[in-house]
């Protein structure tokens, strides 16, 4: 039933918010340049990496000295926490709506990701606590979640804190894994349900 839910939100999300999707693309384009999208590898199910979509929020940043090629760009792995400096008019509008979100639906279609599930990780963090998330990797990982909604204000959070990294390493990560492990122990299609209900009642309420 879960996939079942899955692939019937996914494919008609993409049909139904194809327009939307395309006038983001579009402006996004506009006001900074290709590409629109943003791609990055994250961390699946049994540890496979996948490539993970989002509409780009940020300004492409080019390596010093050379210019970065397009996969370079896409899969920088780098650790922004709490910098919004590069975030661009339209990405900040994304953001705040979570439609930057929106084109994991295609990850979500061909299998990568579910609806609902622990957010995936680059391989840095996974590598961090490997042990709890072998356990959490046992399931595929999702769009929103209990910690996705926890930490809905994770950016202010981290712009907050003296050493932003750290401070998600130390604090927010391990948070992030008890609720991970939790939803993995006690996950259920009702209570997936009743995660994307209250998503889109905190992302409205925002």
């Amino acid at each position: 039933m879960k996939r079942l839910l899955d692939l019937t939100s996914a494919l008609g999300g993409l049909i139904l918010l194809g327009p939307v999707l395309m006038a983001v693309w579009i402006a996004i384009v506009l006001e900074t340049g290709l590409p629109g999208l943003f791609r990055q590898q994250r961390v699946g199910r049994g540890g496979c990496q996948f490539c993970l979509f989002k509409f780009r929020s940020m300004t492409v940043r080019h390596a010093q000295g050379r210019k970065q090629t397009g996969e370079a760009k896409s899969n920088n792995e780098s650790f922004e926490a709490g910098d919004t400096s590069r975030v661009t008019g339209v990405g900040k509008l994304l953001r705040k709506t979570k439609l930057d979100e929106f084109p994991q639906l295609w990850n979500v279609l061909v299998g990568d990701m579910s609806l609902v599930g622990p957010r995936p990780e680059v391989r840095k963090w996974v590598e961090a606590y490997p042990d709890r998330w072998s356990k959490v990797l046992a399931v595929r990982p999702g769009i929103t979640d209990p910690a996705s909604i926890e930490f809905r204000n994770e950016e202010e959070l981290l712009a907050s804190a003296p050493n932003p990294e750290a401070y998600y390493r130390d604090v927010i990560l391990p948070r992030k894994l008890d609720l991970y492990e939790q939803y993995v122990a006690t996950r259920s299609f009702w209570g997936d349900v009743g995660i994307l209900l209250k998503t889109v009642w905190v992302v409205v309420e925002k």
